[in-house]
């Protein structure tokens, strides 16, 4: 089960109502360095606009690649720790606009892990230290540590107990 924040909403669903719950200025602001981010060809460059304009934790080594889409209404809600590559045109989100609800979860991946390109992660979810998420998953729950999986939703391919350094 993710780890999810559950807000209900009365009226229109809750796309609606986003502006309720996140400021237009916030989301114009995310939006226009998120675009540049995407696009910049600097790792170092792409790390400081996640760290100090996104306010994200995004640790040494971390890499981005090209077309990476976070979360423009909660960025903030983003960590990833040390030496992770995000592979190319994956989407990172931290929150669900439904019908009756809206849903706000932090997305924590750790250290030394593997994101294949065209990959979606949902809030609420934990990927550990040296798992590997295979290219085009949708990560829609917890992944441990040392995992290999993929797919649409995510299974478990191989699992490897021993920590590499």
């Amino acid at each position: 089960m993710r780890d999810v924040e559950r807000f209900p909403v009365e009226g229109p669903n809750s796309l609606w109502q986003v502006y309720s719950t996140v400021s237009r200025i916030k989301a114009i602001w995310n939006f226009i360095w998120i675009q540049l981010a995407r696009y910049c060809p600097f790792l170092s460059w792409k790390n400081w606009i996640y760290r100090n304009l996104l306010r994200m934790k995004v640790g040494k080594h971390t890499a981005f690649a090209l077309m990476v889409m976070v979360d423009v209404f909660f960025p903030e809600r983003i960590s990833v720790g040390d030496n992770t590559i995000i592979g190319y045109n994956t989407t990172i989100l931290t929150h669900e606009y439904l019908i009756k609800e809206y849903r706000l979860g932090y997305v924590r991946i750790g250290s030394n892990v593997m994101i294949g390109a065209n990959t979606t992660i949902l809030p609420g979810v934990t990927i550990g230290d040296h798992a590997v998420i295979a290219a085009g998953s949708v990560v829609h729950k917890d992944v441990p540590a040392g995992a290999f999986v993929g797919g649409n939703p995510i299974r478990t391919i191989e699992r490897n107990n021993k920590q590499q350094g």
